[in-house]
């Protein structure tokens, strides 16, 4: 058992409150905070602390230099010498990119494909940086809002009929004509090879008409035109903007999740909450970025089906304090678990029997985790990492309420 120091990513997007407070750091933070990892990525790994609160060695350290003992045979023989996962706090100020993840045949046929080119790993067109896929599960801390998935084409007719601009009529045909998969791929494929200066009048035109929309007194679309007036304002020809009209927008409540497979279109808007994804760092983007975007390899892995935002929530179970959520992802299994110090309101403790590797990530209180006869404690912003080779533990409160998150590998 060891108590793990997260790594903080300072992109552009992020929070300079959620994960300072969380941490118990004062606010506003310097610059913004936009993820917390708690993992042994290679682009980032959190520091194992020694008795005293000391950055001691690396996780990702940890692991390789003796990793049956951290993964156990079983792990290892499914995926090698590396955590499987990576878990996060996310704090989201400002939208992030469109994007999508490959599967695992398609991440490992790129991956070689972009290899015999002779691309640098670190080149930024590139687009396959490993050969592993990235499923991943985002559950709600703060309220939080995300696009995921291509809504049913047929609900897309009816929100670009609303707009009633001349200027769509061409687009709205395509899919109004075709309500299905090919349609919303022919849109989007449309959409997103526009020459910059047809968007330089379409994306502004899509944008007034929204306001006029709003202003008329809304539809029962407020919430995806509101996005668009976001989007298109911190990015103006953008054609990311356009593409947000055709996904479901999703909003979440603290404790409800979305599980994102593999070529599942999404961007995450706003709101703070905890990831978890498989070990990997390959991302398609589809616009709202300045970074690369590969159009052919992104329409090669995207997935066009409808998707009701029913059908991406996590299978949810309840084990006394640990509220489970179950996907068909084999890297990893989240759960979040709340203890009372007091023991009036949830269980004061909670035992883990089963193999690691596993990491318990403290977002409020404290938490005590016991076991062997050994026993450490971490605060919230802070995680304890349990070793397959570790015995078994009981997490018990160490303040009157406590809330953390657990990852593992269900093998």
């Amino acid at each position: 058992m060891r108590v793990l120091e997260g790594l903080v990513r300072p992109y552009a997007w992020g929070s300079r409150t959620a994960i300072a407070t969380i941490r118990g750091l004062p606010t506003p933070s310097a610059h913004p905070e936009a993820e917390l990892w708690f993992g042994a990525h290679p682009a980032g790994q959190a520091q194992c602390l020694d008795a005293d609160g000391r950055p001691e060695e690396g996780l990702l350290t940890l692991i390789e230099n003796d990793p049956i003992a951290a993964l156990g045979s079983p792990v290892v023989d499914e995926f090698g010498v590396r955590l499987p996962y990576l878990l996060k706090v996310l704090a989201a100020e400002e939208p992030l990119s469109l994007q999508a993840h490959p599967s695992s045949a398609q991440a490992a046929e790129g991956f070689a494909r972009e290899n015999a080119a002779g691309i640098r790993l670190d080149a930024p067109e590139r687009n396959y940086r490993d050969p592993w896929h990235k499923p991943e599960v985002v559950l709600a801390v703060t309220p939080f809002d995300a696009l995921a998935g291509f809504r049913d084409p047929a609900h897309t007719v009816d929100l670009l009929r609303e707009l009633a601009l001349p200027a769509l009529d061409p687009y709205l045909g395509m899919i109004a004509g075709q309500p299905d998969s090919d349609g919303l791929r022919a849109l989007f494929t449309t959409w997103i090879t526009l020459p910059e200066s047809v968007l330089a009048d379409l994306v502004p035109a899509v944008i007034d008409a929204a306001v006029g929309v709003l202003a008329a007194g809304g539809t029962a679309f407020d919430d995806e035109l509101r996005t668009l007036l976001e989007l298109g304002e911190a990015y103006p020809r953008d054609p990311g903007v356009l593409a947000s009209l055709l996904l479901n927008r999703i909003h979440l409540e603290p404790g409800e999740a979305l599980y994102l497979a593999a070529g599942n279109l999404h961007a995450y808007l706003r709101g703070t909450a905890i990831e978890i994804m498989a070990n990997s760092d390959n991302v398609l983007r589809g616009g709202l970025t300045p970074k690369h975007i590969d159009v052919p390899e992104l329409l090669r892995v995207l997935d066009f089906a409808p998707v009701h935002p029913a059908d991406l929530s996590p299978k949810v179970s309840v084990l006394g304090a640990e509220r489970i959520y179950t996907t068909p992802a084999p890297e990893f299994r989240l759960s979040r678990v709340e203890l009372d110090g007091t023991g009036l309101r949830h269980p004061s403790t909670i035992s883990f029997d089963m193999p690691g590797p596993q990491i318990l990530a403290v977002t409020s209180g404290r938490i005590e985790a016991r076991g062997g006869g050994e026993s450490v404690t971490a605060k919230s912003g802070q995680a304890v990492w349990l070793a397959d080779a570790d015995p078994d533990v009981i997490v018990a409160a160490a303040s009157s309420q406590a809330v953390f998150y657990r990852a593992r590998v269900p093998i």
